[in-house]
């Protein structure tokens, strides 16, 4: 299954989500479910923005994209970002509210009972698409899935002090339940604005992959005939490139010179699938860049 027929099934879930979740609240009366509630409301938002920048970072490069348009997925994580950080207020905001005038709660039962359901709904979807997230690559896919795992302990939270209220009597006991939810889902709001961030900023490669480059590398690097330096790499959405020096004798004939670099790049791409490498070949004794350190690998 495709990223983003994982991102319409979440879609899905969220409508039926809001609606369980909505009607445990307007049965019980209690702020912690209405804030539940109101989180997979974001949860709808977030997935329908991030299903529209996976479509737009899939669309292939152009005059005014010649890299392609793969930073798309990085607003999608951004912007969900947002949401969760308005929503973790707008849940404060209600929760001292009813702090400060508590209400009595009526038919809990039914109310757990919901949003046990719509917890399970989002648990096993979620779970589903961290899995392909890391699959593809897909942050925009990621934020989603986290998000989802969000509301998930979010509701388990809400349900736990639910049976608590029921076992106790104690009222406070849902407000405070509704805070500590607003600050969960705060924390991970900015979580995904910082992986947003990172995102933009062009990170070279993860180690692993700088590992796995450096094995490839080793493989064709001879001290006297192939050498590499000036390795570069930066990670765009789902799509990895790299950048680097290939130095070869110059007596070697350009056809075996092109030859050996076409065979190093495929090697590479195979190594990192959805890897993009562009090798520059220079003769041994030359240097491209005098000033700049060697990166060598």
């Amino acid at each position: 299954m495709q990223a983003r027929a994982y991102l319409k099934l979440s879609v899905a879930a969220a409508v039926v989500t809001i609606v369980l979740k909505s009607l445990a609240w307007w049965w019980t009366g209690s702020v912690s479910l209405a804030a539940d509630a109101l989180e997979s409301l974001v949860n709808l938002a977030g997935a329908m923005f991030a299903l529209g920048m996976i479509t737009w970072a899939a669309q292939p490069p152009d005059a005014e994209h010649p890299y392609g348009h793969h930073k798309a997925e990085y607003f999608s994580s951004g912007f969900e970002g947002i949401l969760i950080i308005a929503a973790a207020l707008g849940i404060l905001w209600g929760a001292v509210d009813r702090w400060r005038q508590p209400e009595p709660l009526h038919d809990v039962g039914i109310g757990v009972a919901l949003a046990v359901v719509s917890s399970a709904l989002n648990g096993v979807l979620a779970w589903a698409m961290l899995r392909k997230a890391r699959e593809v690559r897909s942050i925009a896919l990621e934020g989603d899935a986290r998000h989802l795992f969000t509301d998930v302990w979010t509701s388990a939270g809400v349900v736990a002090g639910l049976l608590g209220v029921m076992a106790t009597g104690w009222q406070w006991l849902d407000p405070l339940l509704a805070i500590g939810v607003a600050l969960n889902i705060l924390r991970e709001g900015v979580h995904l604005m910082r992986e947003s961030t990172r995102g933009l900023m062009d990170e070279a490669l993860d180690a692993e992959s700088q590992a796995q480059v450096k094995a490839v590398l080793d493989s064709y690097r001879h001290p006297e005939d192939v050498r590499f330096d000036h390795i570069v790499s930066r990670v765009a959405g789902q799509r990895r490139f790299i950048d680097l020096h290939m130095h070869m004798p110059a007596h070697w004939t350009l056809t075996r010179a092109a030859a050996l670099r076409n065979e190093v790049e495929q090697a590479l791409m195979r190594a990192l699938p959805g890897l993009r490498a562009s090798i520059q070949m220079l003769p041994m004794n030359v240097e491209a860049h005098f000033d700049d350190p060697k990166d060598l690998m």
